[in-house]
């Protein structure tokens, strides 16, 4: 039986709820200077005049900042800390943000920078924001990682809402996010001053790793093996569903987007409400349960014959995927000693997921049909239960050390 996280003091010092808060509101920025970007993505296809294919290159050099950046985001935030790391990334992600929307109406060059450099940030941004929410978790002994991922979600929702906002009163997206870039400079900087203190850079002549040797470790290559899982079936569902629906079920578009949403908020449920099933009975019997859950959720989209019972199967493969990336960020983080270096390594291999998942179900339903394609991602879902063991707490992580967790690991 897994170890479980202690029960919560009755009352919070001041600096653990300031953290909490703090964090959280990390997270909503994080996902609404995404989202903000993203709800303007066709005015700028239009104003470049971008064919399909073009468009999904400019958009790569988004994932591409990502992906140089997260490897070695370990480092940095090993050697700057939480904050400042967050505080620091939160101008390069403004930065780009602006020049993406004043370079648009130079030309494509402009925009392929403004975007590297939001992809810069938003990925070292992320690796902070899960180790300081990792640490956070620690202190109030109990979880609470899977509501930081609901309120990235919940910020997505009103950068998006603000953009179809600002579309309807035809604000340009010059205006828009030059006025989200100056939001995002400033909240990020102000919000991390509620950050722990104790999740700073070690001190002066203290004992140093390398961040880079948790790429070497067994324990943390499997939970981003099973990160991995988890991330490619959410952005399965998440880029798929909609289309698979139409697609296998002759549906119309807006049952389609019926079927995505019920998906999406099943997903936020499982996040809002499954920290306490965690605290209750372990992070890897939840885990499982709620991977059986995928699983059959996917069987019922594929396999379920009528839209009725695809759309029930779409909020059971919502609600099995809804703890998997977050459960893993908090296994990564359970030793605070390494928990940048661990962090950084699984959100890699994690993200990895997100950009090879889409063209890869794209490839296979060319052949199959898109709505068989997702079988696929149910192989991905049985890989990610053969692992998850992985992600039992070790003996005790806030003490620091190895060697009893590398023994848990085995």
């Amino acid at each position: 039986m897994s170890p479980r996280v202690r029960a919560p003091s009755p009352a919070l010092p001041s600096p653990v709820r300031r953290a909490t808060a703090a964090v959280a509101a990390v997270f909503v920025l994080s996902g609404f200077a995404f989202a903000s970007w993203a709800s303007r993505i066709p005015q700028v296809r239009d104003a470049l005049g971008l064919s399909t294919g073009e468009l999904g290159l400019v958009l790569l050099a988004i994932a591409l900042g990502s992906v140089t950046a997260m490897p070695l985001s370990g480092l940095v935030v090993a050697r700057l800390g939480t904050a400042r790391t967050v505080a620091l990334t939160a101008l390069v992600a403004a930065a780009g943000l602006a020049a993406t929307g004043l370079g648009y109406r130079v030309g494509v060059v402009p925009v392929v920078a403004g975007l590297f450099a939001l992809g810069v940030g938003n990925g070292t941004w992320d690796v902070a924001m899960n180790v300081e929410g990792s640490a956070v978790e620690r202190a109030r002994r109990r979880a609470i990682m899977p509501r930081l991922h609901a309120g990235f979600s919940l910020g997505t929702v009103a950068g998006a809402l603000l953009g179809a906002a600002m579309v309807a009163v035809e604000v340009s997206v010059a205006v828009h996010l030059v006025a989200v870039a100056v939001i995002v400079a400033v909240a990020g900087p102000l919000a991390v001053r509620g950050f722990l203190p104790g999740a700073g850079p070690p001190p002066p002549g203290g004992r140093r790793r390398n961040p880079l040797r948790a790429w070497t470790e067994r324990r943390t290559l499997l939970i981003g093996a099973f990160v991995f899982a988890a991330a490619f079936t959410e952005g399965t569902g998440n880029d798929w569903l909609g289309v698979a629906v139409i697609d296998g079920y002759g549906a119309d578009a807006a049952l389609g987007a019926l079927t995505f949403a019920v998906f999406l908020a099943a997903m936020t449920l499982g996040r809002w409400f499954g920290p306490a099933l965690i605290d209750r009975h372990g992070r890897v019997p939840v885990v499982r349960v709620l991977g059986a859950l995928a699983l059959a959720g996917l069987a019922l989209v594929v396999w379920g014959g009528v839209l009725a019972v695809a759309v029930a199967g779409a909020g059971l493969w919502g609600l099995g995927t809804a703890l998997g990336f977050p459960a893993g960020m908090s296994a990564a983080g359970d030793d605070p000693a390494h928990a940048a270096a661990r962090v950084s390594v699984v959100a890699t291999i994690g993200y990895l997921a997100f950009l090879a998942g889409p063209p890869l179900i794209g490839a296979l339903g060319a052949r199959t049909g898109t709505l068989h394609a997702l079988t696929l991602t149910g192989g991905l879902v049985a890989l990610g239960l053969l692992v998850s063991g992985v992600l039992r707490p070790t003996a005790d992580p806030g003490s620091g050390g190895d060697r009893g967790r590398e023994a848990a690991a085995g």
